[in-house]
């Protein structure tokens, strides 16, 4: 049976005689929510009877559901091979936010993420991308705030080592006859692979770009982060000073501060001598400590000392709050912890 998600609406308007069905489809499973063709009822019966029998619209099922006492929720979404894909879901007073994962486990190895610690188990195709933000919304807003949230592609995984699928969920995500989400409202994270970094920046669609940068200079990025050796950092800030940046808009640089490691005055000069000219913002993140990690996190002291340098240099930079650390839902947390467990159901 074919996974409805996994198809753009070309590709369904090419499978579909007339071709309009496919707008039908789309507007009844993404902006109706149905999950049974027998509720679509500007369809024929009879075709109504033979796409059930081929194509499959319900949402993967959520193997477990943590609740943080901050609001926070993280899924574990099963998918049909028994693989599990993590989700979190982070209200805010003016807009939430789903973070989602592009693939499960990750090859990168950073030495400071406990994903990395997984390795890559395999990449999600389009439709198992995309039905993780559908998860999170429809389980936590209402059908009157169902567009009140942003997606970050800063769950598990390296969104570019699986690029093609990546972006197919981007563009069915944007579609207009199915979530209609702008751009200006996916922000897409890596850790810097260049060739497909190239290759983003002449897409006709471009998310926010965010870069896990991590270490100013080579030495450090070289320790924390293996993929600096193929490719180093300036090649990256390179990369970043070609890429096309709307008006007004800024490339987000993430920087995780390890007590010791990458928090010292010295590491803060660094950084601000490193993103000088460019159109850039820095989200400085505390480690969120795990005891599979050999790193601590900085003092509050050392945090708004590290800060301070940055903005002395007028480059704007903000201290990403913690969030969902008590279920491990927390940046660079995800884990698939506490996975065998019984399913719980979504309300």
């Amino acid at each position: 049976m074919n996974f409805f998600f996994d198809f753009e609406r070309s590709e369904l308007a090419r499978a579909f005689d007339p071709p309009f069905r496919a707008t039908q489809l789309y507007k009844s499973v993404y902006q109706r929510w149905l999950d049974n063709f027998e509720l679509m009822t500007d369809i024929p019966r009879e075709l109504r009877t033979s796409l059930a029998e081929q194509w499959n619209i319900q949402l993967p099922p959520v193997h477990r559901r943590f609740d943080s006492i901050d609001g926070t929720r993280r899924y574990l979404v099963r998918l049909e091979d028994g693989e599990l894909a993590e989700t979190v879901f982070i209200p805010e007073s003016n807009r939430n936010t789903i973070c989602i994962s592009s693939q499960v486990g990750c090859a990168l190895a950073c030495t400071f993420c406990l994903t990395g610690q997984l390795g890559l188990t395999r990449n999600l195709t389009a439709g198992e991308i995309l039905t993780q933000a559908m998860v999170a919304q429809r389980d936590n807003l209402s059908w009157d705030e169902r567009d009140s949230f942003n997606i970050v592609m800063m769950g598990m995984g390296e969104p570019l080592h699986n690029y093609d699928n990546v972006m197919k969920s981007l563009r069915i995500l944007h579609d207009e006859e199915g979530l209609n989400m702008s751009m200006s409202r996916i922000t897409l994270s890596t850790a810097g692979m260049l060739p497909a970094l190239e290759r983003l920046a002449v897409e006709p669609l471009i998310p926010n770009l965010a870069i896990s940068l991590t270490g100013a200079t080579n030495t450090k990025r070289d320790t924390l982060m293996p993929i600096n050796r193929k490719y180093p950092i300036e090649q990256l800030v390179d990369a970043v000073r070609r890429f096309p940046v709307k008006h007004r808009q800024r490339v987000t640089f993430e920087y995780v501060l390890m007590k010791g490691i990458t928090d010292s005055p010295q590491d803060a000069h660094s950084l601000a001598r490193l993103l000088r000219g460019l159109p850039a913002k820095v989200n400085l993140i505390p480690l969120n400590e795990a005891e599979e990690l050999g790193y601590a996190r900085p003092s509050d002291e050392s945090v708004d000392r590290f800060r301070q340098i940055l903005l002395d240099h007028r480059i704007d930079t903000f201290v990403r709050k913690n969030r969902g650390n008590d279920i491990s839902a927390a940046c660079g947390q995800l884990k698939k912890k506490w996975a065998d467990t019984e399913i719980i159901p979504l309300r």
